[in-house]
Formats: structure tokens, sequence, C-alpha cells
């Protein structure tokens, strides 16, 4: 199994830097990374995958279930400048009678009901919080350093990216506030959270609404957006947000390159049009976030 699994890896990476495969051997979302890449006249120069087995399913009907995980790399040449992206797959393996017959990437985008979730109106007291700037080197010190792991300071998720997120504006200096009302402020403590740290709708709420400690400006277009400022994205276009991105680089063209986690991935081109989730009825939300904390 294991080398079943390695020889599927070796497959994709030969077609990130290859121009035809024979049918059959093409992965849909390496072709669409690759589509994406050539709109912007960027390519794949080199790649290379690492695969860790993470646990054996039952073997029923002689269909073995494998989960696994797959880790990219892609060193990416965009107009003479060269950066490394990375990812890193949740993948699921099927094996018939021990031969491999299915390999998918899992879509971690699971849907939140949030009917319960209520943002209240912030009642603040300008006496609790302190003046602060907003420190955005070290928000994204925090995004590299524990983009494809979890701070054990820090309760994780199975859905983790509005948690990472979070932790990153906190490592910034944003203060959290609110706490222990669950509806209320951007905090995590004593094993409990608000909605607004964990949950990626709620955030995108907060960020519009906040008007003390972080605060956020939406603007218009990505290229407007700074290293340590946030992408919120609605996969469906149904007006329900499903991902948060930390902006921690810009291509050549000076668009925002981000870090996440569900998926974990690094450097990543932020429109996510290489995504197991990606719809054409994507929606996005740019915000800046302000350098200045304000204190009504």
């Amino acid at each position: 199994m294991r080398a079943q699994l390695q020889e599927q890896l070796e497959k994709r990476v030969k077609q990130c830097v290859q121009e035809s495969l024979e049918l059959g051997q093409t992965c849909p979302k390496i072709e669409r990374k690759k589509e994406s890449m050539m709109k912007r006249k960027a390519e794949i120069v080199k790649a290379k995958a690492t695969g860790r087995l993470k646990e054996f399913g039952g073997k029923v009907n002689e269909i073995t279930t494998v989960n696994y995980e797959a880790h990219f790399q892609y060193l990416v040449k965009h107009k003479g400048a060269f950066f490394i992206e990375e990812e890193v797959e949740e993948r699921v393996a099927e094996f018939y009678k021990d031969v491999l017959v299915e390999d998918t990437e899992k879509n971690p985008y699971v849907s939140v009901d949030e009917s319960n979730f209520i943002l209240l109106e912030d009642e603040v007291d300008e006496r609790d919080y302190k003046h602060f700037k907003y420190d955005r080197l070290k928000a994204v010190q925090y995004a590299e350093n524990w983009w494809n792991s979890h701070n054990p300071a820090f309760k994780s998720f199975e859905v983790n990216c509005t948690n990472y997120i979070s932790q990153c504006l906190h490592a910034g200096g944003g203060q959290m506030r609110g706490y222990p009302n669950r509806g209320k402020g951007w905090w995590m403590r004593d094993n409990n959270w608000s909605y607004s740290w964990s949950v990626a709708h709620s955030m995108r709420m907060y960020l519009s609404g906040s008007t003390i400690g972080i605060r956020a400006k939406e603007v218009s277009s990505p290229d407007d957006l700074l290293h340590g400022d946030v992408i919120c994205y609605d996969f469906q276009g149904d007006g329900r947000y499903d991902h948060t991105t930390i902006v921690t680089g810009h291509d050549a063209d000076g668009m925002p390159l981000v870090n996440a986690n569900t998926s974990n991935s690094r450097k990543r081109y932020w429109a996510y049009e290489d995504s197991t989730a990606y719809t054409p009825n994507i929606k996005y939300k740019f915000f800046t976030i302000f350098d200045e904390a304000k204190v009504k």
C-alpha cells in the first residue's frame, strides 16, 4: 500500500513540471493550479512531495481505507522572482484486495451551523483597554512558525483556520476582550472561546463591526492588502464565509500570498482557485487591519 501511494505522489509531482501526461494520469487540482499560474505568468519549476500515513481503517468487503497526509512543496517562478509555496493535503485512499482504487483529498471546509451564534453589540469600558500598535511583523512571524503545527498554548480544532488566524492577530498585539460571553468580543481563555475567535463567518462579521482593539477596514481589492491583513472566503457564494487566511507575502505583481490552516498552506496564491472547495460562485472579503487601536 505504501508503494502505491508513493507512486501516486510521484505522478502528481511529475505533472507539476510537465506540460502533458497520458490520459488518466492527471490530477484535476494540479491542472487548476497550473492554469491559475499561467494566467498570471507564473510557473512551477520544481516540486516535491512527502507522504505520512495517519490511520488504517478496518477492512470491509475487501476494501481497506487509509488516511494519509501529503506535503507538497512548489518552487514557483514569477516574472524573474522565485518563492516556495507549500500545502499539506489530508487525503483518504481505498484499496480493494490491496490494490489502490480510489485516492481523494478531503474537503475540510465543513458547513458550520451558526443559527445560535449571535454576535452581540459591544459594551466597552475604555478603561479596560490600553493603546496598542498592530505589529504586522510579529503576526507574520507567528503565521510562518505555526502554519503546519499547533501551538500547545491554544486549543486546536479539526477546522482550525480561523483559530490560527486569531492567534496570528493576537501575536501581532490584538487584545482579547468579551470573556466569558461567547457572542461578544474576540477571545480564547480557560478552555473556552468566542465564536469570532474560531468560526470563519463570525470572524468576518467581527472584523466588519469591531470598534475597539483589533479593528479592520474592508477594501475592494486584494492588492490593497499588507502583510498581516486578512482574507475571508465564501466558497459557495451563499453569504456564509467558510475560510480565513492571513497575508504573509506578495508576488511580483504585488498580489497577496497567504498562510492558512485547514488545509495547512504557506505562501499560497490568495485566490484559492486550486482548492477542492473552490466554486465559480466564490466571494471574498478583504480586510486591512488598522495599525493603531482605537479607544472609544
